[in-house]
């Protein structure tokens, strides 16, 4: 059943789905066109995630795994098929309705970390809770980089800091403001074994504290084994 309601000037289609799945897609499919044709990146992608899961999107290169999560994310769109957020179909919005959506429910840890080169730590931890208009911001910002072991690094700018430590600041943004879901696109990619063993400790201690529904990509076997479900892609399908 589907039925439509207005909200803000956005047009949503609310789709019924089971209780507590917070994403769904249906024949999800992904293509560009080259200058040699048509190329499928993603091709007819039919996915439940439930509420508080952890999941793990493993696959060769060029198999699909970081357009996935970004068509989840809402920061791209589909070419065919569905995506449902809390039963509304991010699919039929535009990009205001989108970036609405994501700032209240997403929160995304890049391998490339993603921060602003001319903000400080805390500033950068700081940008979504200021987007949502929170007179906390400051004080939510500086408690979670003191969490992840930045307390003493709070007016560094990113080039100030270590690859470990701009993770870290990443981590604490995309957790301030407690997102429902987050992606995580080869978040210790970039980083010495070492390093992103920490990292991932610290991913996995503020997801089981925030309830947080983690969907990741990865080529790190321990790391997708530290997930409860892990989804393979091979050319653009799900096995």
């Amino acid at each position: 059943m589907i039925t439509k309601n207005i909200n803000l000037g956005i047009m949503q289609t609310q789709v019924k789905h089971p209780e507590n799945h917070v994403i769904a897609t249906k024949n999800l499919g992904k293509s560009v066109e080259t200058s040699e044709g048509k190329l499928h990146i993603l091709s007819s992608i039919d996915l439940i995630i439930k509420s508080g899961e952890s999941i793990a999107i493993i696959g060769e290169s060029g198999s699909g795994k970081s357009t996935l999560i970004s068509l989840l994310a809402g920061l791209d769109t589909p070419s065919s098929g569905t995506i449902a957020i809390n039963g509304k179909a991010i699919t039929a919005m535009d990009e205001d309705g989108r970036a609405a959506m994501r700032n209240e429910l997403i929160g995304f840890v890049f391998q490339s970390f993603q921060l602003l080169p001319g903000l400080t730590a805390v500033e950068n931890v700081m940008l979504p809770l200021e987007l949502r208009g929170d007179k906390d911001a400051k004080a939510k910002a500086v408690a979670l980089l003191g969490r992840v072991g930045l307390a003493q690094r709070l007016t560094h700018t990113p080039k100030q800091l270590s690859g470990g430590e701009q993770q870290r600041v990443a981590l604490a943004r995309a957790f301030v403001a407690q997102p429902a879901i987050l992606f995580a696109d080869e978040p210790t990619g970039n980083l010495d074994s070492k390093t992103g063993a920490k990292i991932t400790d610290l991913l996995f201690e503020l997801n089981l504290e925030h309830h947080t529904t983690l969907i990741l990509v990865t080529h790190d076997a321990s790391l997708a084994a530290r997930c409860q479900r892990t989804l393979q892609l091979d050319a653009g399908r799900l096995l």
